[in-house]
């Protein structure tokens, strides 16, 4: 099987596992590239993107760090944007990734910023 596939595979049957338990809440939904990461609060009702981050933005771009940190400070500045429009519930849809190294340290920091899921 290609890696291809196993990565479509998993992020279907994450995205359906995390839907079935969580109908009423918001979405977080993670892309990461080789250099940056990007988020964004998804209303799946909706179909409309409430709030997003991205590392490609200025103020990201700017500071010179490592990727890790990167992730750290996208979290603190999506936990502060979504204080702004009151969102404190959401869930986290890691799509194809694994829950780890970048994707957990963006998770962690949203979590000790306030977001609960």
């Amino acid at each position: 099987m290609k890696k291809f596939n196993k990565k479509i595979k998993r992020r279907l049957r994450n995205r359906k596992r995390i839907k079935k338990l969580s109908t009423n809440k918001l979405r977080i939904s993670v892309n990461k590239s080789l250099k940056n990461l990007s988020a964004q609060i998804i209303d799946d009702k909706l179909n409309k993107t409430l709030v997003s981050a991205s590392s490609i933005e200025k103020e990201l771009r700017l500071k010179k760090s490592n990727k890790i940190s990167k992730s750290t400070l996208l979290g603190e500045m999506l936990a502060k944007r979504a204080k702004e429009k009151k969102i404190t519930e959401v869930y986290f849809d890691r799509g194809e990734y694994k829950y780890h190294g970048r994707v957990k340290v963006f998770a962690e920091t949203l979590r000790k910023n306030g977001l609960k899921f």
